[in-house]
């Protein structure tokens, strides 16, 4: 697969699919849990408390992995794996950009002073399990 088509099938998987699995590092061990997530382009966002263990870990170590597209259905179920840096986001332009009213939940709106996005930039990005096929490296430029 061509690296434009490669790409535009990724980009449709986390279109597709908001929830995922994202990894950190705690004490040296990873600490995996299940995030909502957002994109432009390959960018990925999701919307995080400021005082929570995964910001802590990222402060400390900024490299983590994320999980997008597996149904559970069997073997050939595509699935995204990103291995990226992260960063949190506290400015206006980034929040207001991953807004949804459904994080009212969670968030008292857009000037939550608890309400932070983590947004990271993906260094390898790999479509999985295509049905007899190994996995296929997106070029990250």
């Amino acid at each position: 697969m061509e690296q434009t088509e490669l790409q535009n099938k990724i980009l449709e998987i986390i279109d597709k699919y908001k929830t995922g699995v994202l990894a950190t590092v705690e004490q040296g061990k990873p600490h995996s849990r299940y995030m909502t997530f957002y994109h432009e382009d390959l960018t990925l966002y999701t919307p995080t408390y400021k005082e929570t263990h995964k910001a802590e870990e990222i402060n400390k170590n900024p490299y983590v992995h994320i999980l997008l597209g597996y149904e559970g259905e069997g073997l050939d179920d595509l699935y995204v794996e990103v291995s990226g840096k992260a960063v949190l986001r506290e400015d206006r332009e980034t929040k207001e950009k991953i807004w949804r009213e459904t994080m009212n939940r969670w968030f008292d709106g857009i000037e939550d002073p608890e309400y932070t996005v983590l947004e990271v930039h993906p260094e390898n990005m790999r479509l999985m399990n295509k049905s007899g096929e190994p996995p296929q490296e997106l070029e990250i430029n």
